[in-house]
Order: C-alpha cells, then sequence, then structure tokens
C-alpha cells in the first residue's frame, strides 16, 4: 500500500486536488490491466466532515478522523485506520488528507514508526493568501513545507505573474530542495503533474522494497 499525505491550510484546495488525483490513480487501472483501489482518510477538525461527502459521492472510501490533529492527539486512532484499512479493504493507494493544522512530516514518522511505511508528501499552497498566512503563522508554514518535496502552488490564477515569482522564491527560502509547480484546481490538473506526484510515490516505495 502506498501513501500520499496532502497538507496545507484551510481553504488551500486540498480536497480539490485530492479528488483529482484519486480519480487518476483509478483511471491507471487500463496501464496496470488491473483494479486500483483508492482509500481515503479525513482529519477534520470538529463533528461533521464537509469534505467527505464530496469524496463519497465520487464513489471513494472515506474513513474520518475528527475533532484532533492526526500528527499529535489522533495518532492511535490513525495507525488504527490505517491497520483497518489495510486488513480489510488492501488498496494499491492509501490518501491521507491533514488538517489545516497539521505537521504532515510528523504524520510520516508516526505511520513509518509504527507501521514501517514510509509517506510522500505533497503540500497544497495558496497562492492568492501566501503572504497572509507566513505574516500570521510563520512557524507552522515552515513545518508544514520541510518535509515535502513537492508543492502544488495553487489559484496562480487569482495573482499576476509577478506575484507568483514572490511567492514560489518564499516557498524556496523554506525548503530549497522542493519543486514548485503552480496549479489553478478549479481547473483540471494537467496529467503530467499528476504523474509526477504518482511516479514520486511509486519510486520512494520501489527503493524501499
Amino acid at each position: 500500500m502506498k501513501i500520499l499525505i496532502l497538507g496545507g491550510f484551510l481553504g488551500s484546495g486540498k480536497t480539490s486536488v485530492l479528488l483529482q488525483l484519486a480519480e487518476y490513480l483509478v483511471s491507471l487501472e487500463k496501464e496496470y490491466h488491473s483494479e486500483v483501489k483508492v482509500a481515503i482518510v479525513e482529519n477534520e477538525i470538529g463533528a461533521i466532515g464537509i469534505d467527505d461527502k464530496v469524496l463519497k459521492k465520487a464513489g471513494f472510501i472515506v474513513n474520518n478522523l475528527f475533532s484532533g490533529c492526526a500528527c499529535c492527539s489522533l495518532t492511535g486512532e490513525l495507525v488504527a485506520s490505517i491497520k483497518k484499512i489495510q486488513t480489510e479493504l488492501d488498496p494499491q493507494w492509501l490518501i491521507i488528507e491533514a488538517t489545516g493544522v497539521a505537521y504532515p512530516g510528523s504524520i510520516r514518522k508516526v505511520i513509518l514508526d509504527e507501521e514501517g511505511i514510509d509517506s510522500t508528501i505533497l503540500i497544497i499552497a495558496d497562492a492568492k493568501r501566501w503572504q497572509r498566512l507566513v505574516n500570521a503563522m510563520e512557524l507552522l508554514v515552515s513545518g508544514q513545507l520541510e518535509d515535502t518535496s513537492i508543492v502544488l502552488l495553487n489559484k496562480v490564477d487569482l495573482i499576476s505573474s509577478a506575484e507568483l515569482k514572490q511567492v514560489e522564491h518564499s516557498i524556496l527560502n523554506y525548503n530549497q530542495t522542493a519543486e514548485v509547480i503552480p496549479i489553478s484546481a478549479k481547473a483540471v490538473i494537467p496529467e503530467d503533474i499528476l504523474k509526477k506526484i504518482v511516479n514520486q510515490a511509486e519510486d520512494l516505495y520501489d527503493n524501499k522494497a
């Protein structure tokens, strides 16, 4: 089972990206000549999951973690959910959509320590609100970026080319090795970008096998 962790602040467009990514994974059935099963874990703050209704309507298996952060207070529940998903569903892919205040690197460490499974981290950043978020929560921004290798810079259609360069430069100041890819999740994400994400996760799995 390959694991993708989606991080980013609330409103950055994680669910839109997740849906397109999950649909792309399922479409690989033709390439692999077999069924591709995708499971999704949603980490929500609050008692009711809204995003999961969209995902379930699209036909995906969704497991919810409520009222906490998957990297701290819900660690035990996260590990239990992963074990249950792997035992009962045995999907090829598990996507964990972390809450906006989570540190994806910490989630990755928990899964690796407890289950021996490494994960690929994908951060979704809001280009329009980037500087505001950095000014208000720089420590959290830095923490979310430090363990990712790909940052999807979303909503670039809402800013100028000069602003885009400034945001890209700011992201690279926090993580010099990250690849920053501009997207607009309200439009279709190009297949080559989705393929890049999937290939990176597969390479990680192959190297650990």
